[in-house]
């Protein structure tokens, strides 16, 4: 009984395969959908900002008052973190001028900083014990500055790097199964294994989002920004549907190995 209450207040999902999936669907759907927004109706990174900000807010303050975990509602908020984390990536390294490198610095000490004051405040950063108000805003606000460092991390490797879209996304792939690797043959800390993939799943969709709606001569498939978020929409609606969705479970004691 008392462990089915602890997985009832948990309003985050377990971390699965298909959460994976989705969540990279999510990844590279956030920056064609930010791209929609800010590039192809011009409405610039600063207004495309405030509009998925303004979103993410309210999709925020609705998942901390609800009382149990919604798959729609969590993805719906996911999405929206990692739309507002493309247009802040782009309006940071392009429209303040601070470059891919610089962003990507500055970015990653945002999330080091998010984790370092979460662990400190409520003593894990373990998606585990994301079971109340003060632990969800330190989950949402870590993860916002997650994705948008991947999008800066991504644009790095692809642009600075000079690895193209494909290139990165196949080094971001490849950072992925070291981590699983690591997860399934040795001891690493399953925290800090969970906050590294979750990282990585940005700059690989970022990467693949750009390889479908770049233009041909920028290494691009050139596909419409809306029709490729809409076939992503419509792909991480039936997974979530078909997949199973359950939420994640709150162990009584969780340790940051």
């Amino acid at each position: 009984m008392e462990s089915t209450k602890r997985e009832l207040a948990s309003k985050v999902p377990a971390v699965t395969l298909g959460f994976w999936l989705i969540k990279i669907l999510a990844t590279t759907l956030g920056e064609t959908g930010g791209d929609t927004v800010s590039m192809t109706m011009n409405l610039g990174y600063l207004v495309g900002t405030a509009i998925f900000l303004t979103v993410l807010v309210a999709l925020v303050w609705w998942q901390v008052a609800a009382t149990r975990f919604h798959p729609f509602l969590y993805w719906a908020t996911i999405i929206a973190s990692t739309t507002a984390g493309t247009t802040m990536a782009d309006f940071a390294t392009r429209s303040l001028g601070i470059g891919y490198t610089g962003g990507s610095a500055l970015l990653l000490a945002c999330v080091v900083a998010s984790l370092i004051v979460w662990h400190r405040t409520l003593g894990s950063i373990s998606v585990d014990t994301v079971r109340e108000p003060k632990a969800e805003l330190f989950y949402w606000i870590t993860i916002t500055f997650s994705q948008t460092l991947g999008t800066a991390l991504g644009d790095w490797t692809a642009d600075t790097g000079n690895l193209g879209y494909i290139g990165a996304a196949i080094i971001f792939a490849g950072l992925l199964a070291v981590l699983a690797l690591l997860y399934y043959t040795t001891s690493a800390s399953r925290v800090l294994l969970f906050w590294a993939a979750f990282i990585m799943t940005r700059p690989l969709g970022a990467a693949v989002g750009d390889f479908l709606d770049k233009p041909l001569d920028h290494g691009g498939l050139s596909f419409s920004r809306p029709l490729a978020s809409a076939v992503l929409t419509a792909a991480i609606l039936l997974l979530i549907i078909v997949l199973p969705q359950r939420a994640g479970q709150h162990p009584k004691h969780v340790v940051l190995d």
